[in-house]
């Protein structure tokens, strides 16, 4: 409160100074009048912390947003066009920390001038001698970086693991089926004509050895043949000459031509007989897959009675893409896996590449060969085939499941550390065993990729791309309308047009 003498010196100045003084008074005095009440005030009642906190909070939002809609965003305080809730602010912790602080710029890795994929960790000369290129921080970040908080992460699963470089290790995944090895499979066809007389291998499947007799036959021609032989033979022995030997040669050979064992012409030799019917054997080991030979049947010469094939080993026919030809090699290791045999595998080798493409499935066959002991592998049956293609030098190698496939372009999202991420477009090399695959350009070595959880990384970095454009496509609006010139105050311009001369307030009169 004013004493009355104070009150008494200001309404004696007040009626000989002018109204602008007068008014200039009175705000100086309400001023320290406030200031005195402040102090006394702030003994009983502090000011809260929390409210600096918001309004310091303010000052430094930039952006407004919905507490229930986040992705509504202003650059004006308002309200939510959705749920007419006020909008808070939304704060910027990474721009307002780093505000005015200028960041150098970060070479990531070095490259060769003349090939992209030529990378190094230091800098230094390319394989052909050129000064290598650095590749900046700010050149290969493919979007807008975002932030997330441990808690988050735990919540969306992800999981990362770090880009290594190493030996590029490619196998050919393919399907196959068994088949009979052309070159242990033998015809059983007579040259002569007969009569079957006897079949010892009855039916188709029944395994044979080498040697075993298959059936007896009985032909005019071959017995005929025989007696001629024996008839010379016995001669032989009685005139030595020279004639004599040529007739016992060309006998033999008659006999021979037609596949008489020899065991079979030593016999008729020692009992000085003809035998009525010759004993058919099998040439080697194997399975009948083929019978037609049957008791009592008069067959032609060059009728096939049987087909035997050795199945110690046998070829698995093997169907490739034309794409996946260059990397295929005679000599080449595989593997192979059968439905029925979960766990075993067979190694084998790539022995043959047709010269041509399959008409209707466009592929490439390919002839493998395995070792069957014990019969395990059946003809015809379908198989699983990898093949070991080998190593193509090295290069960058991530898991494929970190890759964000979205037919333009591939993404991968790279850590950057204290919960930030960025997405980074990279250019795919070849696809590797183990779900690995081979990165050309993009990322460099020793970096951090997420493998899990980036598909929710990637929505939030397009939500957060659309409001950088958003505000982006803004600034040229802003720019063109020019902001309302503020008037100079003229209150206390003298110079400025001054308000008509007030008469003298009748108040202070009355006092």
């Amino acid at each position: 409160m004013l004493s009355k003498e104070t009150f008494d010196k200001l309404l004696n100045s007040a009626r000989k100074a002018p109204l602008k003084a007068l008014i200039i008074t009175a705000l100086l005095a309400l001023g320290v009048a406030g200031i005195f009440g402040y102090f006394i005030g702030s003994e009983g009642n502090a000011p809260d912390q929390h409210d600096q906190h918001d309004h310091s909070g303010q000052a430094q939002a930039t952006l407004w947003t919905c507490g229930m809609h986040p992705w509504i965003i202003s650059e004006e305080p308002g309200l939510c066009p959705i749920c007419n809730m006020e909008l808070t602010p939304k704060l910027n912790d990474d721009t307002t920390s780093d505000r005015g602080q200028s960041k150098e710029r970060k070479a990531i890795y070095w490259r060769a001038p003349m090939d992209s994929t030529e990378i190094y960790e230091q800098p230094g000369k390319s394989r052909m001698g050129m000064d290598l290129v650095p590749v900046y921080e700010d050149e290969i970040i493919g979007g807008v970086e975002i932030k997330i908080d441990p808690v988050t992460q735990q919540n969306m699963g992800l999981r990362t693991t770090p880009v290594v470089k190493g030996p590029l290790i490619r196998s050919i995944r393919t399907y196959g089926h068994i088949t009979f090895d052309e070159t242990q499979t033998a015809m059983i066809s007579p040259k002569f004509s007969g009569w079957i007389e006897k079949v010892y291998i009855d039916f188709t499947g029944q395994a044979v050895e080498k040697g075993q007799k298959l059936f007896d036959i009985y032909s005019p021609e071959l017995l005929s043949a025989q007696e001629e032989y024996l008839v010379v033979y016995k001669n032989l022995s009685l005139s030595a000459g020279k004639q004599q030997n040529d007739l016992l040669a060309s006998a033999l050979r008659r006999l021979q031509y037609w596949d008489v064992p020899e065991d079979q012409i030593r016999e008729i030799e020692k009992s000085g007989e003809v035998k009525k019917n010759l004993t058919i054997r099998s040439p080697f080991t194997g399975v009948v897959t083929m019978n037609k030979a049957t008791e009592g049947v008069f067959i032609k010469a060059g009728t096939t009675l049987y087909q035997i094939t050795n199945l110690t080993k046998i070829i698995v026919e093997a169907h490739i893409f034309e794409y996946e030809l260059p990397w295929v090699a005679v000599g080449q290791e595989t593997e192979m896996t059968l439905p029925y045999l979960p766990g075993q595998v067979f190694n084998g080798k790539v022995t043959y590449i047709f010269p041509y493409l399959q008409k209707k499935t466009r592929d490439v066959v390919l002839r493998l060969e395995f070792e069957n002991p014990g019969h395990t592998l059946k003809p015809d049956m379908y198989a699983d085939i990898k093949i070991k293609v080998g190593q193509k030098g090295e290069g960058l190698i991530i898991p494929s499941e970190a890759i964000i496939r979205s037919g333009e372009r591939n993404v991968v999202f790279v850590d950057r550390g204290n919960g930030k991420f960025s997405p980074r477009e990279v250019s795919l090399g070849l696809a590797l065993d183990d779900g690995q695959i081979q990165i050309l350009t993009g990322i460099a070595p020793n970096e951090t990729v997420v493998t899990s959880g980036q598909f929710l990384l990637d929505s939030e970095s397009k939500l957060q791309e659309a409001v950088q454009k958003m505000l982006e496509a803004r600034k040229p609006e802003s720019a063109v309308k020019e902001a309302p010139k503020e008037k100079k105050d003229d209150f206390f311009n003298d110079s400025a047009q001054k308000p008509p001369p007030a008469k003298e307030d009748d108040f202070f009169k009355d006092m």
